[in-house]
């Protein structure tokens, strides 16, 4: 998720288990450790740009990582003599050792992808729960943390980590009723999907992006799902998976990185040319507008003796969300949805 959420839910944790004992420093550790995965987007490279999305999400991101990285944020305080006492600084590493893991675990539970099991696994996992920017989850829990620290208590802050922990609860719930919902849309096309993906859409768990394969084509569609609702469905568009087989003769030549099976990977195979621009291959995973396949980010091939062998398309700048039309989805306002 955003670093604000990550800060706010591990500093928050650490507070709430340690601050009646380490006070302030509890939470202070606590908001370190809960942003320390993230140094992670520091890795780039000049010559290849798929390695920093590679590496996000990746090793700093692993459950064995919990430890160290929490280790490293406590090892701040020993240049203390008061923190050199092995109980007390004991207590602090494992405060930052559960902020850290709030961290890989917390963006697990987002769409992107995230490998706790790393290195013994480069599967991505991604449970779709939450949007990777949610206020409902966010707000609370800078509430309560604040609350919590400037009254030096533990109730305002226990009452928002719970409140945290029921709406991500609550999210599985209605991604479980989103991923039903799709499924028997596919059904009713006679479809019969081969993979999915339902995923949150900014700020809420109501309305969901949903994307299904059946027979070589991703379908795209947009899935409401109201707390105490049926489901509604806004149906959408269809096109091509692009595979290493549909690559051209060119991009196959320029291919020797083997760029495009790293970012298939990466993308979790969601790969498609992009509608606007056939030159780039897109995760169609994301896209600018809900009405139609418009990729966020892609990979276009260079030409032939470029240093780079692709060049990496962002286009996350050009994201423009009406709240309007957001609203109006989220309230069952849109009569674009039907039954």
């Amino acid at each position: 998720m955003d670093p604000v959420s990550h800060v706010a839910l591990g500093a928050s944790l650490a507070h709430v288990c340690c601050g009646a004992r380490l006070g302030r420093s509890a939470a202070l550790a606590g908001a370190l450790a809960g942003l320390a995965p993230d140094a992670d987007v520091f890795i780039s490279s000049a010559i290849d740009p798929l390695l920093a999305v590679e590496h996000h999400r990746g090793f700093t991101h692993a459950l064995v990582a919990v430890p160290a990285g929490a280790a490293l944020v406590a090892a701040l305080w020993l240049g203390s003599s008061k923190w050199r006492d092995g109980r007390r600084w004991t207590m602090l590493w494992g405060a930052a050792a559960l902020s850290y893991l709030s961290h890989v675990l917390l963006d697990a539970a987002t769409n992107y992808g995230t490998q706790l099991l790393w290195p013994f696994s480069n599967q991505r996992a991604g449970w779709d729960w939450i949007a990777i920017v949610d206020p409902v989850f966010t707000l609370p829990l800078l509430a309560g943390l604040g609350l919590g620290l400037l009254r030096s208590r533990l109730r305002p802050a226990v009452l928002a980590l719970v409140f945290a922990g029921c709406y991500l609860l609550i999210g599985g719930a209605q991604h479980a009723r989103a991923v039903a919902a799709q499924r028997e849309l596919a059904r009713k096309r006679g479809h019969t999907p081969e993979r999915i993906e339902v995923m949150p859409t900014l700020g809420n768990n109501v309305v969901w992006r949903a994307l299904y394969v059946h027979q070589g084509r991703i379908h795209s569609d947009r899935i409401r799902v109201g707390w105490f609702a049926r489901p509604a469905i806004r149906e959408g568009w269809s096109l091509p998976l692009a595979g290493t087989a549909d690559l051209t003769a060119g991009e196959r030549v320029r291919n020797r990185r083997q760029s495009f099976e790293r970012f298939a990977w990466f993308s979790d195979h969601w790969v498609a040319r992009s509608p606007a621009d056939a030159s780039v291959l897109a995760d169609m995973r994301y896209s600018l507008g809900a009405d139609a396949f418009d990729p966020i980010w892609g990979i276009r091939f260079t030409a032939e003796g470029a240093v780079n062998e692709v060049e990496w398309i962002n286009r996350s700048r050009d994201r423009r969300i009406d709240p309007r039309e957001l609203w109006r989805e989220i309230t069952g306002a849109d009569e674009r949805y039907g039954q």
